[in-house]
């Protein structure tokens, strides 16, 4: 599975800050295995290191454009 996508912090599957969203978009798959994942991580590494690499993620990784929702949903609609 190779992304397709940009790596960016979804608007539309968005919970905190988008990232899990994101990251199950530019990856094709459903953001709430990529959350359960993640939930899974935090949990094993003691809490801190999830989190806190969740929080930099956050930071680092742009926003979605309002533009690219546009695109996708009128390609999503011509399949």
């Amino acid at each position: 599975m190779i992304p397709t996508k940009e790596l960016r912090l979804s608007r539309k599957n968005k919970i905190v800050s988008g990232f899990c969203g994101g990251m199950g978009e530019a990856l094709d798959i459903d953001p709430n295995i990529v959350r359960l994942v993640w939930a899974a991580f935090t949990i094993v590494t003691g809490f801190i290191l999830g989190i806190v690499l969740y929080i930099i993620a956050a930071l680092l990784i742009p926003e979605q454009e309002k533009d690219e929702d546009v695109i996708e949903a009128e390609y999503q609609v011509r399949e």
